[in-house]
């Protein structure tokens, strides 16, 4: 068995996680799949800001469980779900990381939406 290699943020592949002080509103098939004042905006080198948004604030009876894993040396073992709603274009459309690495600890009890594998994922200013 082979040990998978845990990797630190770094100049070279930063990351940072900032709470984001909009609300963020995830709808898929016409339904709102989360609703939150509470999301962090994890930022990672030079990919796209990803919102991760509290368990708490996601309608979890929407969502089902996948058996599908990823793997990031920065962040830990990710799990997925589904939103039988949106069909196959939503099928494991969220992702989160149960136990991530202490870098990145902040993202516990969070998940992720795939922009593309939901209908909206929209910020609205804070009041």
């Amino acid at each position: 068995m082979t040990d998978k290699p845990v990797l630190q943020p770094s100049p070279a592949h930063p990351i940072t996680v900032d709470a984001n002080p909009a609300r963020v509103v995830v709808s898929v098939a016409g339904r709102v799949v989360a609703d939150t004042r509470n999301a962090l905006t994890l930022r990672e080198a030079s990919y796209p800001p990803v919102q991760y948004i509290p368990l708490a604030d996601v309608d979890r009876s929407l969502l089902e469980r996948t058996d599908t894993t990823s793997y990031c040396p920065f962040k830990g073992d990710a799990s997925y779900y589904s939103i039988p709603a949106g069909g196959a274009r939503s099928v494991d459309a969220i992702w989160s990381y149960e136990a991530p690495h202490a870098a990145v600890a902040e993202i516990k009890d969070h998940v992720a939406f795939y922009p593309d594998r939901v209908d909206s994922i929209t910020e609205q200013p804070a009041d």
